[in-house]
């Protein structure tokens, strides 16, 4: 090796050293070599024991004693932490505040328990809740602030398991993702502190969704990828990262503290399976080898620590040397300990086995199991791990990007519960925006999961899985003053805080609140999802998802609602009022008589239309549900991607005019059309399907130049099945981006050169007004830039263009300007966030602000549609709508609501009114309690019956 001096360059010892020296020197030579390179390598200090120069005092051995006991103590709070009267978070001249008159859920008997009456918050704790005696108000005359709930819901703040907040903060830019080392695949030495960044827009939209505590980890591109730091996300007077922190380990600041104090917990992220396999190009026998030598490496300094306590601790003090340590492994000693939360980011059966195997080797516990799609499959194994089953956090819907999630169920949540395993839901944000986290535990609880559960998986379990149960996630006296007062009950669709406290303080500043409708303040009554329960786990997360189709004469009995459509408007003709059907009064239902799939009668009353003399096929009794338009998405590649992270299984990206080589000769002029690349029968277009969702519109993957979309029947088999494609050529799609190729204006550009110099087929019919052109951007200025090359195209031709903007996050800017230019816009997600800085200037709608910028567009005469961004979510189209609704705070009914999923986006693509209706049991595509039971194609001439 270069540079490093091994000693003499000769083959024999000079005449005057002895080969005893010569050798010695060689030894200790070879000696220094072995260690410096051990030491390059771990890190590692284990030195042998040796006497002391001097004899310890007192102190020195209590210190040693105190070590030992600190390394072997259990983490948890210090004696008398309950009793508290004030936090350590406390913000001194914050005042009190009284919440009058709420119903509270405050998690405690296991979610069960909810009270009405008082909450009282002072010094950063909940000092009082239900009832607040006189005396204790007594106490603050002056110093407090009265909130009168009137009623409303009021639970813990929510808690959230799994975020990259403020390590990947938003908008999204490059200098600042700090989620992920690529150094290593092992990293337990690396901590996400020293990377949480305190300038992030997600900060003040998590809050806004009733989020007041995450766990920010490491990403998952390391098997171990380093500690991870609970946070609470009220901005602090210090404006620092260590401020943020939630119970800070004593050991972040290195081994000078006192040993006498009780530990606090530690937590790391572990992540096996995919991606680390992919970023590092190992298979999963690398990556468990990997673990086991990290976790020997680790164990043999905690054995040399315990053997150096064990003589400490029966006084062999003469013998003693130094304390065995290595600030790379110390973590993941700790772990071996008991002492660090470990959260493990897991999917398939394959990879929790492997996990389960390593803690019973080296015997440490796992906190929690991330994403983990096959956990349902295999609960007995889990409770198999050391330590006893791990808590298991989980997406309610999001599965299918990759062959790992590919066997994800919306039932596992359920299925887990049913087994003792405690569940969480989390949001992995920005994977899931974690504003949306109450979505989520909504979701699992409409799935089936017991809504004591579905509230406590956002709450105490998460708190409980981390080590924080003592002080967070539940509502009762000395815990900390975190809580949320909502405007609907908490397990609905769109619930949104009308304030929320973080350790006392409130956190929203003139709160805008849109009212709810009554039904959205009581408990959701879920579907019975017991048969499809059942069939998850026999098929193995993937049951048959074809429905059972008839073409003769079907019943709909107990119908509540009808709304049908003609001439292109959604029409109304059935409105029972709220409860006035239900399963034992069915006479007060309405009923929709349907031969062929086409409607034959209809009526408000039991008897209106159905003979007793008449031969049906089918008796379909909807308890009170719906029947309604059937519903369009726009927004993903469904049809186009069936994993998005397996090539094989897609489309795949079409060649970019701007990137590479361009495209190719053989292509010449050809516009790449997605009809050609479709695939029928894909599980999220089933799924969509089952959801009331028959038709998709979905354009070729790509950057500038995307291609011609198509319009597909989403429950057919094949493209030569009769309606099947709906319309081949629906609009012509290209993106305008700072995020690939050349400049926006060159970009721009280029669209003006297509359209004006010798345009191709395609371009004509954009010309002509024949085809749409649809124009994907967030960016407000990329969008004034696209109006003003329209009214310059039209001046030169006199052709009136058919354009827009999909995505359009900050179209609201520019609301009248789209307006006046005939422009349309289709709004995704409903719920904005600024991911990229080119579209960061979002309107986020209540509680921060009250317009949204579908109102706003609307209000500007703007056609506005709605659509989605994944595939999985192409299922909740009408959930996604509901949401989007509520918060315009009436400014939109039904049956608008229903035209920016209809007629909307069949104006904006130029497609034919479509006619499938879809049957609801139990409810409307509206609420949590409606479940699509028949899609009813009168094209077709069927009915298919879920």
């Amino acid at each position: 090796m270069k540079g490093l001096a091994l000693g003499p360059a000769r083959t024999e010892p000079a005449s005057n050293q002895s080969p005893i020296i010569w050798l010695f020197s060689i030894f200790f030579v070879v000696s220094s070599l072995f260690l410096w390179i051990s030491d390059y390598e771990l890190n590692v200090t284990i030195r042998p024991f040796s006497s002391h120069s001097s004899p310890l005092n007192s102190t020195e051995k209590e210190f040693i004693l105190n070590r030992c006991r600190y390394a072997r103590a259990t983490p948890g709070p210090p004696p008398g932490f309950q009793s508290r009267k004030i936090s350590d978070r406390f913000v001194q001249g914050t005042p009190a505040v009284l919440i009058r008159n709420a119903t509270i859920w405050n998690g405690l008997r296991n979610g069960t328990e909810v009270i009405e009456g008082d909450v009282l918050l002072d010094g950063g704790v909940v000092k009082a809740l239900g009832y607040v005696p006189d005396a204790l108000l007594d106490d603050l005359q002056g110093n407090l602030v009265i909130e009168n709930a009137n009623g409303a819901w009021v639970t813990p703040g929510i808690v959230d398991l799994h975020s990259h907040i403020a390590a990947a903060p938003s908008p999204g830019l490059s200098g600042a993702q700090d989620t992920n080392s690529r150094k290593s695949p092992i990293n337990p030495w690396l901590r996400i502190v020293d990377g949480l960044n305190t300038h992030d827009d997600t900060y003040e939209l998590s809050i806004a969704g009733g989020v007041t505590s995450v766990q920010v980890l490491p990403g998952s591109a390391n098997s171990i990828g380093g500690l991870g730091a609970f946070i609470k996300l009220r901005q602090t007077p210090e404006r620092t990262t260590f401020s943020k922190l939630l119970e800070p380990p004593y050991e972040l600041n290195g081994t000078h503290f006192d040993h006498t104090l009780t530990p606090r917990w530690r937590h790391m992220k572990h992540a096996c399976g995919e991606n680390p396999r992919r970023v590092y190009s190992q298979n999963r026998m690398d990556s468990a080898w990997g673990f086991r030598e990290a976790y020997d490496s680790a164990r043999k300094i905690k054995e040399a620590q315990d053997a150096y306590c064990d003589a400490a601790e029966a006084g062999s003090w003469k013998s003693l040397g130094t304390w065995p340590e290595s600030l790379q492994w110390e973590h993941l000693i700790d772990v071996l300990r008991g002492k660090v939360k470990l959260s493990v980011h897991c999917y398939e059966a394959v990879d929790l086995d492997m996990i389960v195997r390593l803690t019973n080797e080296f015997q440490f516990p796992v906190a929690s199991f991330h994403h983990a799609g096959e956990t349902y499959l295999v609960p007995d194994r889990l409770k198999q791990a050391w330590g006893g089953a791990p808590a298991i956090a989980l997406f309610a819907s999001n599965f299918r990007k990759k062959r790992e999630a590919y066997r994800g169920s919306e039932f596992a949540p359920r299925i887990l519960s049913e087994h003792g395993i405690p569940v969480v839901m989390k949001s992995d944000h920005p994977v899931i925006n974690s504003r949306l986290l109450q979505n989520e535990a909504a979701l699992a609880h409409y799935f089936g999961l017991h809504p004591a559960l579905a509230l406590s998986s956002i709450t105490s379990t998460p708190a409980d899985a981390a080590g924080l149960g003592h002080r967070i996630g539940r509502i009762s006296e000395g815990y900390d003053a975190d809580l949320v007062i909502w405007d609907s009950h908490p397990l609905s669709l769109g619930a949104t805080p009308k304030q929320v406290f973080i350790d006392g303080i409130a956190q929203l500043k003139n709160p805008h609140v849109s009212h709810k409708p009554a039904s959205f303040q009581k408990y959701p009554r879920p579907p019975n999802f017991d048969k499809e329960a059942a069939e998850a786990i026999k098929y193995e997360g993937l049951p048959p998802l074809k429905p059972s189709r008839k073409e003769g004469r079907i019943a709909f009995v107990n119908v509540r609602s009808f709304y049908d459509r003609s001439e292109g408007e959604v029409l109304e003709l059935i409105s029972l009022p709220e409860g006035g059907v239900t399963e034992v009064d069915a006479k007060t239902g309405g009923e929709v008589i349907v031969e062929s799939g086409e409607i034959i009668c209809y009526g408000s009353e039991r008897g209106s239309c159905l003979s007793p003399n008449s031969l049906y096929d089918e008796i379909v009794d909807l308890t009170g549900g719906s029947i309604s338009p059937a519903l369009i998405t726009f927004g993903t590649s469904l049809g186009l991607s069936e994993i998005r992270l397996e090539p094989v299984t897609n489309d795949g990206p079409v060649y970019d005019p701007f990137i590479g080589n361009g495209v190719p000769s053989v292509l010449k002029d050809r516009v790449i059309a997605a009809s050609d690349g479709l695939q029928f029968g894909g599980r999220n277009t089933l799924l969509a399907y089952r959801g009331g969702v028959t038709t998709a519109i979905s354009s070729p993957s790509g950057s500038f130049l995307r291609g011609i979309s198509t319009a597909f029947n989403t429950g057919a088999d094949h493209a030569l099945e009769p309606g099947a494609i709906v319309k081949d050529a629906v609009a012509l799609h290209v993106s305008v981006s700072p995020h690939f190729g050349p400049s926006v204006s060159s970009q721009i550009a280029a669209l003006k050169t297509l359209l004006l110099d010798d345009p191709v087929r395609e371009w004509k019919d954009v010309l002509e007004g024949v085809l749409p052109l649809i124009v994907h951007t967030d960016n407000a200025d990329i969008m004034a830039s696209i109006i003003r090359l329209k009214a310059y195209v039209e001046a030169e031709t006199g052709s009136k263009l058919l354009i827009s903007f999909a995505g359009a996050q900050e179209a609201h800017l520019i609301a009248k300007e789209i307006g006046e230019a005939r422009v349309g816009v289709i709004i995704y997600p409903v719920s904005p966030f600024p991911h990229y800085w080119d579209g960061r200037r979002i309107l986020p709608g209540p509680p921060i602000t009250r317009l949204t910028a579908i109102v706003k567009l609307l209000q500007n005469n703007v056609t506005v549609a709605i659509g989605v961004t994944d595939e999985y979510l192409a299922r909740h189209t009408g959930f996604e709508l509901t949401r989007a609704v509520l918060e315009t705070d009436g400014f939109i009914n039904k049956k608008q609501a229903l035209s920016l999923v209809t007629t909307n986006i069949e104006k904006l693509f130029g497609l034919e009114a479509g006619s499938d209706l879809v049957a609801y049991r139990g409810g409307e595509y509206s609420d949590l309690s409606g479940v699509p039971v028949a899609i009813l194609s009168k094209k077709g001439g069927f009915v298919d019956l879920m």
